[in-house]
């Protein structure tokens, strides 16, 4: 892996780690407030101590240097910073993040391809760097995606950028955006070096200045199952339950089923 590249990803973790820190208060980790702060948060040997590690040692991780964390000691970190479940997961993610081949736009196998094309529903799948790949005539007549540059056929440019999809959204918009920027993140953040990420993310932040706030705040969520309203320029208000499911021939593929309600 080329050593710019390397360096990329790990300033992800020491990101990560640098933005749970700060938007962690003495008070949530059990710590008197004492004498008042002039940065946000915790300080880098307040978490080491937490942690029960070196304050040099937190702070190369910190830094992005080179440093190799046991899984023990990824677990007293996300302790000491009071992570979730999915951050915990993500920290533990980014520490054993290995070398990788440059990324390829996926391909799906025709079964799928097939299964997708027999529903009646909405149906779509996306890639790991969350690629329109395949849909479903339902999909098309809801999302138009043949009518975009190939490109252009990609979640979050589709949400982040297009005016047509903050129409369509509406008030709703907003919560929608942030979810996908911070289900985006869990796994830009193991691909951050890779130049079709970086493509896409300088992209997003050409072009959507709300992504470049939301993208600051370092946020994770999950993928999960939800519903979604939508107000359709010919087919009027779209009410809508959707979920996910990862495909066995390639785990980068997810199959997203829309319902109506």
């Amino acid at each position: 892996m080329d050593a710019t590249f390397a360096d990329r990803s790990r300033n992800e973790l020491g990101d990560f780690l640098r933005s749970r820190r700060e938007r962690l208060t003495p008070r949530a980790a059990g710590l008197p407030a004492g004498r008042r702060r002039r940065t946000p948060g915790l300080r880098r040997e307040e978490v080491a101590e937490l942690a029960g590690i070196g304050v040099d040692w937190y702070i190369r991780l910190e830094q992005g240097r080179s440093v190799s964390p046991s899984v023990t000691t990824v677990d007293a970190l996300a302790r000491a910073l009071r992570l979730s479940k999915v951050e915990h997961a993500h920290l533990r993610a980014l520490t054993r993040n290995p070398g990788r081949r440059a990324f390829v736009r996926e391909s799906v196998p025709e079964a799928i391809r097939r299964v997708v094309e027999s529903l009646n529903q909405p149906a779509y799948v996306t890639g790991r760097r969350w690629d329109v790949l395949v849909w479903n005539k339902a999909a098309e007549e809801v999302f138009a995606f043949s009518r975009l540059p190939e490109e252009d056929r990609n979640i979050l440019i589709i949400i982040l950028t297009k005016p047509a999809t903050r129409r369509v959204f509406g008030v709703g918009w907003n919560e929608q955006a942030r979810r996908v920027v911070a289900q985006f993140r869990a796994t830009h953040d193991l691909w951050a070096d890779d130049p079709a990420f970086v493509e896409l993310l300088a992209r997003l932040h050409r072009e959507s200045p709300e992504f470049t706030t939301w993208w600051k705040a370092h946020d994770i969520r999950a993928a999960v199952s939800g519903r979604k309203q939508m107000t359709h320029p010919k087919k009027g208000l779209l009410r809508f339950e959707h979920a996910s499911f990862q495909a066995s021939d390639d785990p980068a593929l997810r199959l997203i089923i829309y319902t109506p309600v």
